[in-house]
C-alpha cells in the first residue's frame, strides 16, 4: 500500500459510519496513525486504558495506533454458484479506492471505506504484507501485536490465518508466514521464541498443545493490568519445522464440526500466541564533566531486553441456528459463540463511542483480547465475507463490526528491562578474556626474564672468561719483564766486577812493573792506529758500495715500466678469463635446457603414439634416458657443473643479455622442489627481489616474478616472501606492468601466498588482495585463472579458520570488493576460471556472516546453479551442504521458492 493516508469507512447514503479522519505517523504500509487530539476527551479510551498498559523503560508515553482493518471477499463455492446463478453477488469491490459497495437491491447500495479492500483473486502473501506483516515488523522492533479475523462462519477465516501450505506453499496462511519472518530476523545467539496454542471453547480456555490442560485461568497483574496465562504450555522454537509440527498438533485438537453452511466449522475460538524476547543495547549517554561543561564522556549503552507478544486470534464464525442447522450440543456451542462474539462488539462500540464503561470483563475472550483493543499492541482485523446474497445480513453485520473497529485507538509501547544476565554474561566472557590475556603475558614476561637472566649469565661469565685470560696474560708479561730484569741486572754486576777486576790490574801494573807497561801501552796504541786506518778503509769500501748500489737502482727504473706493462696484460686476461667463463656457464646452461626441452619433446610424441618421427633428437633422448635411469636430470646438473653461487652472481652482471639468461636459468632451477631450499640459502630469494625492485626491463621482471612465485610454492618460502617485503612489491609490480605474461607470474605468485593461513591479514593490509583484484583489468584468461585461484585459496583459508573458530566476522573478500567480480565470473567459458570461482563462492558461503550480503549481491543464484550444473560432483555437493545448512540460505530460497 501507499503510505498515503487512509480514510475510515463513510457511507454515501443513509445507516454508514463515518469514523473520524486520522493522519499518518508512520510511512510504511498499513500502519497506524496519529489521531488529531481533538478527537480526545480526558474520558477517552486511551485515557482509561492507560493503566493497564506498561510503561517503557526510558519512562516514554508511547505512541498512538488506530486498529487497522482490512475486508476480504470469498469468491463464490460450488453450492453458491448452483443456488445463486440467476442473482449478482451482494458487494461490489472497488480495490483501487477503498471501497465497497453493499447492494440492497438493485437500485440502491451503501458504500463503505476500508484500509484495505481484497478481492476473491488476491493471494495470500499479498494478504499477509498488507494486513499481518507491519503488525510482525513492530513485534520484531519491541511492542506488542495483534492479527485476527472475524467474519460469518464459511468465509475463510481459518483459511486466511491458519493455513499450513503442506501441499501448495502460495496457500501458506498469515501464522505460518510470521513466523518465518521473525525466525529470519532474530539471533538464534541472543533471543528466543516461545509458543502457546490455546482455544476458548465453551468459556473455557483449554490447550491445544496438552489437550488434558483444558481448564486454564487468566490472570491479570494488578499493578500493571497486563493479562497472562500461567498455566499454558510454551515451547521453544528453534526453526520452522517444528513449528509447523506444533500447529498440526493444535490443529488435531481443536474442536469442529459439520453445519449447513461449513462442513468443518470451528466450535472455538483458537488463540495462537509468539513471545518474542530480544536482546538491543541502550543508547548512549553523554555526560557533561565539571571542569569544562563543553567536553563529554559517552557513557557506554546498557543492554535490554526487549519482550513482547504477537497474538493471532482465529475467531470462530458468527452463525444464525436456522441457517446452520445447529441442535443439540452444537446449538450450545453456537450460543456460546455467539455471546462471546457479542461481548467483543460491546466493548468495540464502547471504545469507538469513548464510553466511560467498557465491559472487558463479558467474557473471557475480550479479557484475553483487552491489549488488542485500546491497549498498547498495533492490532490489525481482517474481516471476512462471502458473495452470496442470501447472507447479506451477516455480511452487513460484519461490515459494520469492521467500521466500529476503526475508531479504536491504542497506545503502542515498548517493554524493555535491564538485562542482567546478559551483561554478567558479557563480563564473564570479557574477564575470562582479559585472564587469558593476563596469562600470556604473563607467560611472555616469564620467557623475558629467563631470556634476559641466560644472556646476563652468558655475558657475566664471557667477562669471567675474558677477565681471567686478560689476568692470565699480564701475568705471564709481568714475569717476563721481571726475568728480563734480573738478566740485566746480572749482567750489570758482571760487567761491574769486571771492570773492578781490570782497574786494580792497570793500578798494579803502574806501581810494580814500571817500563815494561809502558811498552805494552805503545804496542796497544799502534794496534788502535791501525784499527783506525783499517775502518777508514771499510768505510771508503762502503761508499764507494754505495754509490754503485744508486747507480744499479737509477738502471732498474725502466724496468719497473715493463713490469706494470706485464701487471696491466695480466689484470686483462683475468677480465677475459671471466668473461669467457661466463660465457661457458650460459652455454652449459643453454645445451641442458635444450636437452631437457628436446626430452620434453620426444615425449610428448610419445605420447602421440608415433615414433620417432625425429631422428635427430636420439642423441638428447638418449641423455635424458640415462639421466632417468640412474644420472642426474639437466637441471639439476647445473648445479654441479656451474654452482648456484656463480650463477647469482651473474644476476648481478653489467651486460644485460648474461642477466637476463641468468634470471630465466634460476627461475628453471626454482621449479625444482629440490633446488629451492640451495637457493634461498645462497640468497636468490633476495636477489630476485632486488632485480623486482630495481629493474624496469619487461623480461626480466616477467622472469623474477615467475621465479619468485615458483619458490612461493614452498611455505617457508612464504613467510620469508612477507618478512622481506616481498608482498608489497608484488603489489606495485601488479599496478605497475602491462604485459599479460608479467601479470601471470605475479598474479601466481600472490595466488600462492593466498594459501598461506598467516599470512591473510598480511595480505589485505600489504595490498596483496587489491593488486590480485586490480590484474582483472589485463582480461587475459592466462591472468584470470590466476587471480581466481588466489581468491578461491584465500576463501578457502578463511573458512578454515572460521570453522576453527580463529576468525569471525564476514570475509576480507567481501571488505575489499571482491564479491561482484566473483558472481560476475562464476559462468566464464574457462573451465579453470569457473572452476576456481566455484569453489571460492562455496568456501564462503560456509560463513553465516557472509550470507547476507551474498543473498544481496546475487551469489545465491549462482550457488544453486552449481548444486544443478556443475560438471564436477564434489563442488555439487559442497555448495548442496553449504546451502542446506545456512539458516539465511534456507529462508531466501523459502521466500523464492528454490527447490535444490
Amino acid at each position: 500500500m501507499a503510505s498515503n493516508g487512509y480514510r475510515n469507512g463513510t457511507g454515501t447514503n443513509k445507516g454508514a459510519i463515518k469514523p473520524p479522519a486520522s493522519s499518518n505517523i508512520r510511512s510504511s504500509s498499513f500502519k497506524s496513525r496519529l489521531p488529531p487530539s481533538s478527537n480526545h476527551s480526558p474520558g477517552s479510551a486511551l485515557r482509561r486504558t492507560s493503566s493497564a498498559s506498561f510503561t517503557t523503560a526510558a519512562g516514554g508515553d508511547g505512541v498512538p495506533g488506530r486498529v487497522r482493518v482490512a475486508v476480504r471477499l470469498r469468491p463464490r463455492n460450488a453450492e453458491e454458484s448452483t443456488a445463486d446463478a440467476d442473482f449478482a453477488d451482494c458487494v461490489e469491490l472497488q480495490p483501487e479506492l477503498k471501497r465497497l459497495k453493499l447492494r440492497k437491491n438493485n437500485w440502491e447500495s451503501e458504500t463503505y471505506e476500508f484500509d484495505e479492500v481484497l478481492t476473491e483473486f488476491a493471494s495470500q502473501k499479498r494478504v499477509y504484507e498488507v494486513v499481518a506483516k507491519p503488525v510482525v515488523e513492530s513485534v520484531l522492533d519491541g511492542y506488542n501485536g495483534t492479527v485476527m479475523a472475524y467474519g460469518q462462519t464459511g468465509t475463510g477465516k481459518t483459511f486466511t490465518l491458519g493455513r499450513l501450505g503442506e501441499e501448495d506453499t502460495s496457500a501458506r496462511g498469515i501464522m505460518v508466514r510470521s513466523m518465518e519472518e521473525i525466525l529470519v530476523n532474530v539471533s538464534r545467539e541472543t533471543d528466543s521464541i516461545s509458543v502457546s496454542y490455546l482455544q476458548l471453547y465453551m468459556e473455557t480456555i483449554q490447550d491445544l498443545l496438552d489437550p488434558a490442560n483444558d481448564n486454564i485461568s487468566i490472570v491479570e497483574d494488578p499493578r500493571t493490568g497486563d493479562v497472562s496465562l500461567p498455566g499454558a504450555t510454551h515451547v521453544e522454537i528453534k526453526d520452522e519445522q517444528s513449528f509447523l509440527e506444533l500447529l498440526r498438533l493444535g490443529e488435531a485438537h481443536r474442536i469442529a464440526a459439520n453445519t449447513k453452511l461449513n462442513t468443518e466449522s470451528s466450535r472455538s475460538h483458537a488463540i495462537l500466541m509468539v513471545h518474542v524476547k530480544r536482546s538491543v543495547l541502550g543508547e548512549e549517554v553523554a555526560i557533561p564533566t565539571e571542569s569544562d561543561k563543553s567536553s563529554h564522556f559517552v557513557k557506554p549503552p546498557k543492554p535490554l531486553v526487549r519482550k513482547s507478544k504477537l497474538v493471532l486470534v482465529d475467531l470462530a464464525g458468527s452463525e444464525r441456528v436456522q441457517k446452520s442447522g445447529s441442535e443439540g450440543h452444537m446449538l450450545e456451542e453456537a450460543k456460546s459463540i455467539n455471546l462471546s462474539l457479542s461481548a467483543l462488539g460491546k466493548c468495540i462500540n464502547a471504545l469507538a463511542e469513548n464510553s466511560a464503561h467498557v465491559p472487558i470483563r463479558d467474557s473471557k475472550l475480550t479479557r484475553l483480547l483487552r491489549d488488542s483493543f485500546g491497549g498498547t499492541a498495533r492490532t490489525s482485523l481482517i474481516v471476512t465475507i462471502g458473495p452470496s446474497p442470501r447472507h447479506r445480513g451477516e455480511t452487513a453485520s460484519t461490515i459494520l463490526f469492521g467500521q466500529r473497529a476503526m475508531k479504536v485507538e491504542n497506545m503502542l509501547r515498548i517493554k524493555e528491562e535491564f538485562d542482567y544476565k546478559s551483561l554478567a554474561r558479557r563480563l564473564e566472557i570479557q574477564l575470562d578474556k582479559l585472564i587469558a590475556e593476563n596469562e600470556r603475558q604473563q607467560k611472555a614476561f616469564d620467557d623475558e626474564v629467563e631470556r634476559i637472566n641466560l644472556e646476563a649469565q652468558n655475558r657475566v661469565s664471557e667477562v669471567e672468561r675474558n677477565f681471567t685470560d686478560g689476568l692470565e696474560k699480564e701475568r705471564l708479561k709481568c714475569q717476563m719483564e721481571y726475568m728480563e730484569s734480573v738478566k740485566k741486572l746480572e749482567e750489570k754486576m758482571i760487567e761491574n766486577q769486571q771492570k773492578h777486576q781490570h782497574d786494580g790490574f792497570m793500578k798494579d801494573k803502574c806501581n810494580g812493573e814500571g817500563p815494561g807497561f809502558c811498552e805494552d801501552i805503545a804496542v796497544i796504541k799502534k794496534l788502535l792506529e791501525k784499527e783506525t786506518h783499517m775502518r777508514k778503509e771499510a768505510e771508503k769500501e762502503v761508499n764507494k758500495l754505495k754509490s754503485q748500489l744508486g747507480q744499479h737502482m737509477d738502471a732498474g727504473a725502466g724496468g719497473d715500466a715493463e713490469i706494470l706493462k706485464l701487471q696491466i696484460a695480466l689484470e686483462d686476461e683475468v677480465h677475459q678469463k671471466k668473461k669467457l667463463e661466463e660465457e661457458i656457464i650460459i652455454l652449459r646452461s643453454q645445451m641442458l635446457q635444450l636437452t631437457f626441452e628436446a626430452d620434453q619433446m620426444r615425449r610428448c610424441l610419445a605420447r602421440g603414439g608415433s615414433g620417432n618421427a625425429y631422428p635427430g633428437l636420439d642423441s638428447p633422448m638418449s641423455q635424458v634416458r640415462d639421466s632417468l635411469s640412474g644420472h642426474k636430470t639437466p637441471v639439476s646438473a647445473l648445479f654441479d657443473q656451474v654452482g648456484v653461487e656463480k650463477i647469482l652472481d651473474l644476476l648481478e652482471s653489467e651486460d644485460a643479455n648474461v642477466r637476463i639468461h641468468a634470471v630465466k636459468v634460476v627461475a628453471n632451477l626454482a621449479a625444482e622442489e629440490a633446488n629451492q631450499e640451495r637457493i634461498v640459502e645462497a640468497g636468490g630469494l633476495t636477489s630476485l627481489l632486488m632485480l623486482l625492485r630495481s629493474y624496469e626491463d619487461e623480461t626480466v621482471r616477467r622472469v623474477a616474478a615467475g621465479a619468485i612465485a615458483n619458490l612461493a610454492m614452498n611455505e617457508a618460502n612464504q613467510e620469508l616472501i612477507m618478512v622481506q617485503g616481498g608482498i608489497s612489491l608484488l603489489s606495485t609490480t601488479a599496478s605497475d606492468a602491462e604485459d599479460p605474461q608479467t601479470l601471470r607470474m605475479v598474479a601466481g605468485a600472490i595466488a600462492n601466498l593466498c594459501g598461506n593461513d598467516k599470512l591473510q591479514a598480511t595480505l589485505r593490509s600489504e595490498g596483496g588482495i587489491k593488486a590480485l583484484l586490480g590484474m582483472v583489468r589485463c582480461r587475459h584468461p592466462d591472468v584470470l585463472s590466476q587471480v581466481a585461484r588466489g581468491i578461491a585459496n584465500f576463501a578457502k583459508c578463511e573458512s578454515r579458520a572460521s570453522t576453527n573458530g580463529i576468525r569471525s566476522g564476514r570475509s576480507l573478500l567481501i571488505d575489499e570488493g571482491a564479491l561482484p567480480w566473483i558472481v560476475q565470473s562464476a559462468n566464464n567459458d574457462a573451465a579453470p576460471i569457473r572452476r576456481h570461482i566455484e569453489l571460492a563462492l562455496c568456501h564462503l558461503a560456509q560463513h553465516e556472516a557472509n550470507a547476507k550480503d551474498m543473498i544481496n549481491g546475487g551469489a545465491l543464484w549462482e550457488l544453486v546453479r552449481i548444486t544443478r550444473d556443475c560438471s564436477r560432483e564434489d563442488i555439487r555437493s559442497l555448495a548442496r551442504r553449504t546451502l542446506n545448512s545456512s539458516l539465511l540460505f534456507r529462508s531466501e530460497m523459502r521466500r523464492l521458492r528454490i527447490e535444490l
